[in-house]
C-alpha cells in the first residue's frame, strides 16, 4: 500500500480518495486493489466507482450523513492486510493503420522530433500500454507507457473534428478517440475497433488496469477488419498478461 491517501467529500453521496498526483503503475494497482477490497466488504453500500490516474471516487446509494465515520471505515479497510499482489490482466491487441491518410500529424512529429515516420510507428507499436482510466469521452482510454522519444505536446489550437478511431499522442500519453469529437492530441493512425457501444451490456470492453498492444496493419487490412466489424464477425484478440 502507498499510504499517502487523502479523503474528501464529493457532494453528499460520494467520497473522493486521492493518491500522489503522478502517473504510476504502483498507484494504479493500489487504487484497483483498494476498490476491489471495498466492494468485497461493503458491496451493497456503493452504486459506482470511478478510477482516474491518482484517485478513486466512491459513489454511494444513499446520502453520507457522517463523513468522518465513513472515512474511518475506509481507512481501516485500506490499512488491513489485503492481498496486494498484481493479478493477471487482459491484454487487448488493437489493429492500427498508420497510413498518412489517417496519421495526419505523423509528418509534423517526424520533422520536429528528427525521427523517421517508420521509427515513430515502431516506437509507438512496440510498447505494451496500461489503461490508467477511461474518461473525457465514454470509452476514451488514457494509456500510460509511451516511449519518451515520442512525447509530443498537445496542439495549441485543438481540432473541431477528430474522427472516431483516431489514435493519438498527447504529451506523455497515447489514446484512441472512441467517437467523432473535438480534440487537441496529435493524430498518428486509426483503428476500426469500437471502444464504446451503448447497445452492449458492457459498452466499453476494457477497463482500468488492462493492457493494450497496438498491431500495425496496412490500409487494405484496415478495411477488411472494418468490414468484419460491420458484419459482426470480428473478434478482438485478447490474452492474459502478467507483469
Amino acid at each position: 500500500m502507498i499510504n499517502q491517501v487523502t479523503y474528501k467529500p464529493f457532494g453528499n453521496k460520494a467520497i473522493l480518495i486521492e493518491w500522489a498526483a503522478i502517473i504510476d503503475q504502483e498507484i494504479l494497482n493500489d487504487i484497483i486493489q483498494f476498490k476491489e477490497h471495498i466492494n468485497f466488504q461493503k458491496k451493497d453500500v456503493y452504486s459506482d466507482f470511478i478510477i482516474a490516474y491518482n484517485s478513486l471516487t466512491i459513489i454511494y446509494h444513499n446520502e453520507i450523513f457522517d463523513f468522518k465515520k465513513e472515512v474511518e471505515e475506509l481507512q481501516s479497510i485500506y490499512n488491513s492486510d489485503f492481498n496486494n499482489t498484481q493479478k493477471d490482466v487482459d491484454l487487448w491487441e488493437i489493429p492500427v493503420c498508420y497510413d498518412l491518410g489517417f496519421g495526419i500529424d505523423l509528418q509534423e512529429i517526424s520533422a520536429k522530433s528528427n525521427l523517421s515516420i517508420d521509427k515513430i510507428i515502431k516506437l509507438h507499436s512496440e510498447k505494451i500500454y496500461t489503461i490508467f482510466f477511461i474518461g473525457f469521452l465514454p470509452g476514451f482510454l488514457y494509456l500510460g507507457g509511451l516511449n519518451d522519444k515520442i512525447f509530443f505536446d498537445r496542439k495549441e489550437n485543438p481540432r473541431l473534428q477528430v474522427a472516431k478511431g483516431s489514435v493519438a499522442i498527447g504529451g506523455k500519453q497515447t489514446g484512441i478517440y472512441p467517437s467523432n469529437s473535438a480534440g487537441g492530441w496529435n493524430i498518428i493512425g486509426k483503428t476500426p475497433i469500437n471502444f464504446f457501444d451503448v447497445k452492449k451490456a458492457n459498452p466499453c470492453f476494457s477497463k482500468a488496469g488492462d493492457k493494450i498492444k497496438f498491431i500495425p496493419v496496412s490500409l487494405e487490412e484496415y478495411h477488411q477488419i472494418e468490414t468484419k466489424i460491420l458484419r459482426n464477425t470480428f473478434q478482438i484478440f485478447k490474452t492474459v498478461h502478467n507483469d
